[in-house]
Parts: structure tokens; C-alpha cells; sequence
């Protein structure tokens, strides 16, 4: 990734200085605020995907009495917002960078005892840092809106607030087709890091997230008595040859590179201890690093799984839900996140990530349009206990709103400063 430096005398030329800590659209400290309290509202009121019809309103109400011109989409919930554009659409052929963020959260509950912000809706968390990513890019358009005012914004912008984004395939789809991408030229996001600390940010050229699909089986048999398990279909013995034999299958059918997993996370069967049933069900993800993998694994995964369920005898139904692929960043896209936190930060504000196991449907824009998204650093600096993303106790600390705020209005800049129409 290429260091500011490099692109200064670009950025002179453009009217700016773009030494650390001098570059504008910093966040004033009542805003600050006003974003911490909007988080937390956020926090408090969860809302699963396609279901967001709270959240959409509260960010559509924020965005109008900025005097924008938010606009829902089709589909309900979520919604696109253009700062520096005519009436909404494109200027030109000026391109739009876009800021996503996703506002859905988790079927989960929240297990924080002492905190005054905790979800107030029974088996409903933002354990996964979605009302901080939807802070930020709420925050990084106010500010940017008015920098417009000012007639400091030389290119357009647009937000995108997508739902849905824990619904495989993911809300993204539905945001494309609402025209989220009509005139983009790139896109940026930011995605929660609990092992970053707050005032940090992660980058990594190329693959960053995992393809994740998801899979469910039902197996089935006669059934029959414990007591004569050879003369029916040993169900349960089944399952558990189907649970620890597949994943060893499939690790030995592709390339150990391309880090293609089967994980479990459901396994349900029978009634009685000594009654072989006659079903039983299993769910759980299959995970993905390379993407060519990714294209075989169903073809792999399903095999591996029929062969085991006949050699217990068992009739297998599976459900092979297609997901998402790998969120592939751009490089160049990657430097322009690089080189707008060090403009905030400087340089020892940035540190490489490793590619993660995890799934988003971010990486459905990045099939159309290039862009990246950035670790956000959310863990208090010092502590040693990691919160980690999914879990009822997740939470994260506040600054990290202010950092990614600044991370993308410095990109809006920066972008505008040195990309060619």
C-alpha cells in the first residue's frame, strides 16, 4: 500500500493539506456525542433482518434534518442517501463512492449484566457491531454534508444503510437492486474487530472474509428398539458418523489451502433413551477461503455426506443454501483506507489483519464495483479479556465511532484528491 506521502503533491493540487491531523471533516465533539447517544438507542432497540423498520426511520428522520434526501428501499427497510449530487442522482459522470453499513442484528440474547444501554427486547443483541457500523457511516455523511455545504466536497458521496445482512444470502442483493451501485465507482465499509484495539484499524489486500453457505440435513430411517439396533437403521449412530465424518471427508477432497470447513451447529434427534428414532436433523456452515473452492464445495460437501448416510443405511435429504463468497478487497481501494487513517493517525494507526473465517455479504458489491472493507478496532486498549463477535456479551468501546467516522470522511477526500474521473 502506498504511504500519503506519495500522493501529497497530488492532493496540493487540489486545493488541500493533507499533513496528519490537518486534513477537515474531523468530528465535533457535539456530534460525537449525539452519535454515542444514537448508538446506544440503536443498541437498545434490535431489530432482525427485514425487519428494521425502527432503525430505517431513525436514520431517515437524522439524515432529512441534516437536509438530505434519504430514500428507503423497495423492499421496506434500509435505505441509500446521495450527499453532493443533483436531486439524488448522479452529477455526470462524476463516480460516487459509496459508505455501506449494515443496521440488522442477532437472534441472540443480550447477557450484559451491568450496562445501561443493553438490548431492551427479549433474544435480540447487536452482538455483532452492526449499530456501530451504522453510527459511523451515519456520522461520516453528516459530516461530509456539510462539508458540501461549505463547497468542500468535490465528489459525490452515497450511503447505504442495507438490511438483512445475517439472512443468507444477505441484504446486499436487495440493496443492489435498489440501485445502491447506480453510478458507484468504489465502495467502502468497516466491519467491528474485538481483537483490534479502539484507535486502530486492520487492512488486508485481497481476501479478508471466508465464503459461508449454509447447510441443513434430515436424516431418516425405520426405526426400532435399542435392544435389536441390527435390524433397523441406527439413526442416532448415523448422525454422529455424519457429524464427525464429513468435515474429515471434505478436509481430504480439496486443497488444505483452501480452508474449506464443515462446522456443526445443531444436531437434534429422538425421545427416549431406548428408542432408535426415525429422524433426526442437523444444520451448521460450511466455511470457504478460496473462492474456486467455494465454487466445488457443494458438489463435495453433498457427496460426502450421502456416501456416509448409506453406509449406515439412512435416506438423506439436504439443503445446500447457497451464501456468500469471499469479500475480496481492492488494492487500490485498500491504499486509499491506508493512507486516510494515516492522515488521521498516522501510520502506526493501521496494522495488517489475516484473513477471517467469517462470512459478509459485502462481498456481493465487490462482485460489481472495487472497494474494501477495514477491521474497525473496537476493544478498549488494555484489556486483555477479548469480546467476541456472536456472543450475548459483546460490546464495544466508543472511540471507535470517532475513528471510523474520520477514516471515511478522510476517504472521501482523499478519494476525491487523486482518482481520474
Amino acid at each position: 500500500m502506498k504511504q500519503l506521502t506519495s500522493r501529497e503533491s497530488e492532493a496540493e493540487s487540489a486545493g488541500e493539506d493533507l499533513l496528519p491531523g490537518t486534513l477537515p471533516g474531523t468530528l465535533p465533539e457535539a456530534l460525537r456525542a449525539e452519535l454515542i447517544a444514537f448508538r446506544r438507542d440503536m443498541h437498545m432497540h434490535p431489530e432482525l433482518g427485514n425487519q428494521e423498520f425502527r432503525t430505517t426511520a431513525a436514520i431517515k428522520a437524522r439524515l432529512e434534518k441534516a437536509g438530505l434526501t434519504p430514500r428507503v428501499l423497495p423492499v421496506g427497510t434500509g435505505l441509500i442517501c446521495d450527499i453532493g449530487t443533483d436531486g439524488g442522482t448522479r452529477s455526470g459522470d462524476t463516480p460516487i463512492l459509496a459508505m455501506r453499513a449494515d443496521i440488522d442484528a442477532l437472534p441472540i440474547p443480550d447477557t450484559k449484566t451491568e450496562c445501561a444501554y443493553r438490548s431492551t427486547v427479549p433474544d435480540r443483541a447487536h452482538a455483532c457491531g452492526h449499530d456501530v457500523h451504522t453510527t459511523v457511516v451515519l456520522g461520516a455523511g453528516l459530516v461530509l454534508a456539510e462539508l458540501h455545504r461549505q463547497g468542500r466536497l468535490p465528489r459525490p458521496v452515497r450511503l447505504v444503510f442495507q438490511p438483512a445482512e445475517e439472512v443468507l444470502p444477505g441484504g446486499a442483493a436487495d440493496a443492489i437492486e435498489g440501485g445502491a451501485l447506480d453510478g458507484v465507482g468504489r465502495i467502502i465499509a468497516v466491519h467491528c474487530d474485538p481483537r483490534v484495539d479502539a484507535g486502530r484499524i486492520g487492512l488486508r489486500e485481497g481476501a479478508i472474509t471466508s465464503a459461508c453457505d449454509r447447510l441443513e440435513i434430515s436424516l431418516d430411517g425405520p426405526g426400532g428398539h435399542t435392544a435389536r439396533p441390527h435390524l433397523t437403521t441406527d439413526l442416532v449412530t448415523a448422525a454422529a458418523r455424519v457429524v464427525t465424518d464429513v468435515p474429515a471427508l471434505v478436509g481430504r477432497r480439496v486443497d488444505t489451502r483452501a480452508g474449506l470447513a464443515v462446522t456443526w451447529g445443531r444436531i437434534e434427534s429422538g425421545h427416549a433413551p431406548n428408542v432408535i428414532p426415525q429422524h433426526a436433523e442437523l444444520s451448521g456452515t460450511v466455511r470457504c477461503l478460496d473462492i474456486e473452492a467455494w465454487r466445488q464445495a457443494p458438489d463435495i460437501v453433498v457427496a460426502a455426506i450421502d456416501e456416509v448416510a448409506n453406509l449406515h443405511r439412512a435416506k438423506s435429504e439436504i439443503n445446500y443454501v447457497r451464501g456468500v463468497p469471499p469479500v475480496v478487497n481492492d488494492g487500490a481501494v485498500t491504499a486509499l483506507l491506508h493512507d486516510a487513517m494515516v492522515a488521521r493517525r498516522g501510520p502506526s494507526a493501521v496494522e495488517n489483519t489475516e484473513q477471517s473465517l467469517g462470512g459478509e455479504d459485502f462481498s456481493w458489491y465487490l462482485e460489481r464495483v472495487p472497494g474494501a472493507m477495514a477491521r474497525l478496532g473496537v476493544r478498549p486498549p488494555g484489556e486483555r479479556t477479548v469480546r467476541d463477535l456472536h456472543q450475548g456479551d459483546f460490546d464495544a468501546d466508543e472511540h471507535a465511532i470517532t475513528v471510523g467516522v474520520e477514516l471515511f470522511t478522510a476517504a472521501a477526500l482523499l478519494d476525491a484528491a487523486t482518482r481520474e474521473a
